[in-house]
């Protein structure tokens, strides 16, 4: 029996990272980026919009990932409807950071779908190459003890 994986709430980040940098622009679509997240939603995870826009610009933006059947659990915020208050920090309350602005960059969707969903079907070759160099150790210590 396969463990299940715990479930987050994940804020994403939009230019840089869903798609390209061409603020206040929408650019184009970073490969593979709606596919993933759609991943991520199925298997349970709360989408957060993260990012820089505000007013019509972050409108434009939620928009943009409803056309592509993404619907955030809250944008710019932690959950749906914040009252902003000035003593509480702005950080977003969530698990998981996705965003262009990492040290190192942005790993990619398909790393990001290895990583959180890593019983997707799309991982499936990758597993299977894991699986078998894995076995291959194995085989090599049981020889050796």
């Amino acid at each position: 029996m396969e463990s299940e994986m715990p479930k987050y709430k994940i804020a994403v980040d939009f230019d840089g990272t869903i798609v390209e940098h061409r603020y206040p622009d929408i650019g184009e679509i970073i490969p593979g980026a709606f596919e993933v997240l759609r991943e991520l939603q199925e298997n349970g995870h709360k989408l957060v919009l993260w990012t820089v826009r505000d007013g019509i610009d972050l409108q434009a933006a939620i928009d943009f990932c409803l056309d592509y059947g993404i619907m955030f659990y809250a944008a710019n915020e932690s959950f749906p409807n914040e009252e902003f208050n000035k003593y509480i920090s702005r950080k977003v309350d969530v698990n998981i950071f996705i965003d262009d602005r990492n040290i190192g960059g942005f790993i990619g969707w398909d790393k990001i779908r290895e990583i959180l969903i890593p019983n997707s079907p799309n991982n499936k070759q990758e597993s299977k190459l894991q699986e078998n160099h894995l076995k291959k150790k194995k085989g090599f210590f049981k020889r050796l003890f």
